[in-house]
């Protein structure tokens, strides 16, 4: 998910920097800050060395580790990289430096692997991600001008077809695996940074318009199959709607299936307080009860959307 966020918007080398220095940190007191020691270069490269070694320790002596295949581990990483989602969601830093760590295990882990049968090790792996980086930033290892990330994002995806093993064609790089939504967005940005795009941003409406009014038509006298199909033209226009006016659409519904969830359960531990079911609930009753807690909230119905 790191890579994808910065492949999608980081100009620069920042993110690297950011995650070096949250990895190589000590906890502060308060549960969910971290206080800094600002390490030099040496100091960071010997405790990344220090991880290199333990892993290959564990991996000649441990049983667990010794048996772990890039088969097996690959569930653990998703679920790894989702935990460090979360943290970031939540903007836990004592849980992002600790999620961060995990997910620097999982990548040194599949290098040895990769290395004990002699495919390649960290150190290509380092090489590799240097190259990329200093040739998809001409503006600053060349002689391209680019003033601003916006100017660096259009150039981005025409750079990575340059790329030696780079994509064959726009869109091959967008993984097979990614959550529909996501992958709806980075289609979009892709696109977009060729010029398939809308030339004014309020033409998108026209599109979501019409897709509305085929869903609904097609929900009227269509097959599973077709309505189906309509909803996913229309979830499709949605995404581009929010990715041209600046909004990621993944992040702006797991703010509300967040805000569901607060407010679900404050409806629950009331019912109950009250000696109540919630199956005794209607939809207005717990609106009345959303209300009612609402004498200091911020919101005013509960909705089941």
């Amino acid at each position: 998910m790191l890579i994808l966020f910065y492949a999608a918007q980081c100009p620069g080398l920042r993110i690297l920097q950011t995650c070096v220095d949250m990895i190589f940190c000590t906890f502060a007191t308060t549960p969910n800050t971290l206080e800094m020691d600002l390490h030099t270069k040496e100091e960071k490269l010997r405790a990344f060395g220090r991880l290199l070694d333990v892993l290959d320790e564990l991996r000649e002596k441990c049983p667990w580790d010794r048996k772990q295949t890039n088969e097996s581990l690959r569930p653990n990483t998703i679920e790894e990289v989702y935990e460090l989602s979360d943290a970031l969601e939540q903007e836990d830093i004592k849980d992002t430096c600790k999620e961060l760590g995990d997910v620097l295990l999982h990548v040194c882990f599949y290098a040895k692997i990769a290395s004990e049968k002699e495919q390649f090790d960290i150190a290509d792996v380092c090489t590799k991600l240097v190259d990329k980086l200093i040739f998809r930033h001409p503006h600053i290892y060349g002689d391209v001008k680019a003033g601003t990330a916006g100017e660096v994002e259009n150039n981005w995806e025409k750079i990575k077809q340059k790329e030696k093993d780079g994509n064959a064609t726009v869109l091959s790089g967008v993984p097979r695996a990614l959550p529909s939504l996501i992958k709806a967005l980075r289609i979009q940005e892709k696109t977009s940074h060729v010029g398939f795009d809308w030339e004014h941003k309020e033409e998108v409406w026209n599109k979501v318009r019409e897709e509305l009014s085929e869903f609904e038509e097609t929900m009227q006298h269509g097959t599973n199959s077709d309505k189906e199909g309509e909803f996913g033209d229309l979830l499709f226009s949605l995404v581009n709607a929010a990715r041209l006016y600046g909004i990621n659409p993944d992040n702006a519904l797991e703010q509300t299936n967040r805000k569901f969830i607060r407010r679900f359960n404050y409806i629950e531990q009331k019912t109950k307080d009250s000696g109540r079911q919630l199956s005794d609930l209607t939809l207005t009753r717990c609106g009345t009860r959303q209300s009612n807690k609402n004498t200091t909230h911020r919101h005013t119905h509960f909705t089941p959307s």
